[in-house]
């Protein structure tokens, strides 16, 4: 991110500062180090340069935090100053604000009580910018770990999150909650199922409850996910699809065979797809109005001394007319021709 290559002063004092950063490397070459030591060994540098890079990009963020604020209250031209701030430094939009979110995160945590400075050292950058976007129950649970000296990784974060989800849930039933807190149903398993569970309405729930407390393991957790998954897919396509609410159709009902013949993810994606062509007609046609539409524009600014152009809207004219042709290969062994029709009047 820097505009300038640095001075030699710049690199005397990048190599002085911290002292932490004057590491030994283990010799690759090195036949007498056992592999578990050099393993330990870089391990130990990694975790100590992602510490740094996690402060640095905090207070990174914090500065382009204090720049921005700076221009709104004072500056001239709609952040003129901040862009150009940017823009000296290599730094993109996205990435500027990326870090001020991280920035302010770290400082909502700090503020609250839930993580005490000292603690960011336990975290990954990866952890510290996941337990930022967790739920506050998480945050506080992932702190505590920190806090306790416990090195904090994304896995560490997530399982964090799992139990959470699954314990604090209301919509699994007390013998599932039992058989997580026995450890014999992981909450890594029980998660994925809430969260599906959470998507559909109450009157799809009761059976899923009802089946999970009778067998209350990991392969019927699995296929239920997958069962809640496909549900919530189907429930939502089809209330996206225009055609299917101009039919005498009971959904529901539809829905019942479905999962009594063990294909609702086929027709889950029959759904999505029909939803998915609706919308593609709908873009086509709208696309296709706007071509005509330029197609005649440009023929009323254009006359017969200009034979590129015309040439050009003629070639055009299987797109624009009112059947489109369209080659799928360059051989032209395949083709589509759609006509339009419309009940309105153009």
């Amino acid at each position: 991110m820097v505009a300038v290559p640095p001075s030699p002063d710049d690199i005397r004092n990048a190599l002085e500062t911290p002292v932490d950063f004057n590491f030994e490397l283990p010799d690759p070459e090195d036949e007498g180090i056992e592999e578990f030591d050099f393993q330990q060994k870089l391990d130990t540098v990694w975790k100590i340069c992602d510490r740094f890079d996690l402060q640095t990009d905090i207070w990174r963020g914090r500065i382009l935090r204090a720049i921005r604020d700076r221009e709104k209250k004072g500056g001239e031209g709609r952040g003129t100053g901040f862009l150009n701030w940017l823009k000296q430094r290599e730094i993109t939009k996205s990435q500027a604000y990326a870090l001020i979110q991280l920035a302010n995160s770290a400082d909502t945590l700090l503020a609250e009580g839930i993580l005490d400075p000292n603690a960011i050292n336990n975290f990954s950058k990866r952890a510290f910018v996941e337990t930022a976007k967790s739920d506050p129950e998480v945050q506080k649970l992932v702190s505590e770990a920190a806090q306790n000296g416990d090195r904090i990784t994304r896995r560490e974060v997530k399982q964090l999150s799992d139990e959470w989800t699954a314990m604090s849930s209301d919509l699994l039933p007390s013998e599932v909650k039992e058989k997580a807190e026995e450890g014999t149903l992981p909450p890594r398993h029980l998660a994925p199922l809430v969260r599906e569970m959470e998507k559909l309405p109450e009157l799809h729930l009761e059976t899923i409850q009802k089946e999970i407390a009778q067998h209350p393991d990991v392969d019927t957790v699995k296929l239920l996910t997958t069962d809640a998954k496909n549900l919530a897919k189907y429930l939502d396509a089809a209330a996206q699809v225009q055609t299917l609410k101009k039919s005498p159709l009971d959904l529901e009902m539809a829905l019942d065979e479905a999962v009594r013949l063990e294909c609702l993810n086929t027709a889950a994606d029959l759904v999505k797809q029909a939803s998915q062509l609706e919308q593609i007609v709908g873009k086509l046609y709208t696309t296709w109005k706007r071509l005509g539409s330029l197609s005649d524009r440009l023929y009323v600014d254009t006359g017969a001394s200009n034979p590129h152009l015309r040439s050009m809207l003629t070639s055009l004219e299987s797109l624009s007319g009112e059947v489109i042709e369209v080659q799928l290969d360059e051989a032209g062994e395949k083709t589509v021709r759609l006509r339009i029709l419309t009940d309105s009047a153009d």
